[in-house]
């Protein structure tokens, strides 16, 4: 299936490319950039990111890291990153710019495509290195960042209860909950983990429409 935009009616509209054994993603990573497409065929990964295009064999990808990424105007967001011997690294996400104020989730067509590409690599006996979330040292350095934010919270509602500040300490309180179930949840979901292509994780893939 190919991703194209249609200015008239401002919308994304998948269709079946020209070879029907090749499936095709599209999304727009800027409201004034081109189109991100590519396309998966029997010789590797095609693809076309503004003005320059070019072609990954699947046996010369030696990395895929999947990651859940979410950003301030849309909650989920996935991006997987691919790199090859001889191409720059190549970032797919499962959100298109559709305006100004308004990201358009793809999780279905995105969620298709990441599956199959993972498929193509493990036919062809890839050594290519599969992981999910963020880097060791990214994630546990954000992990501890996380706990000492929220030990901090915790010690002023305390100190706001022993003063009875009830309604200081119910602010802060629904501030702590709030962050402890959106930041937990992205770190829950970015943990670092190895896996291999014929099982990735359920964290860093959208739920593709059955």
């Amino acid at each position: 299936m190919v991703a194209q935009h249609s200015a008239a009616q401002d919308r994304m509209e998948w269709q079946a490319g020209e070879d029907d054994a090749d499936l095709r993603y599209a999304f727009k990573p800027s409201v004034v950039g081109g189109w991100c497409t590519f396309a998966l065929k029997p010789d590797g990964l095609h693809w076309q990111i503004g003005a320059r295009s070019g072609r990954v064999r699947y046996e010369r990808i030696r990395a895929v890291r999947l990651s859940f990424r979410p950003v301030t105007m849309q909650s989920r967001r996935f991006v997987a990153e691919i790199w090859s011997s001889d191409n720059p690294k190549i970032k797919i996400v499962s959100v298109s710019w559709r305006s100004v104020v308004e990201q358009v989730r793809q999780d279905g067509p995105y969620a298709d495509f990441i599956t199959e590409l993972h498929r193509r690599l493990d036919a062809c006996g890839s050594r290519a290195q599969f992981s999910a979330g963020l880097p060791v040292l990214i994630y546990w350095f954000g992990v501890t960042t996380f706990v000492a934010v929220l030990v901090a919270m915790a010690v002023v509602i305390f100190r706001t209860m022993r003063i009875e500040q009830w309604s200081a300490s119910a602010i802060v309180a629904a501030i702590l909950v709030m962050f402890a179930l959106q930041i937990g949840n992205y770190f829950r979901r970015n943990k670092p983990v190895r896996y291999r292509p014929d099982a990735i994780p359920p964290e860093v893939l959208p739920k593709a429409k059955g």
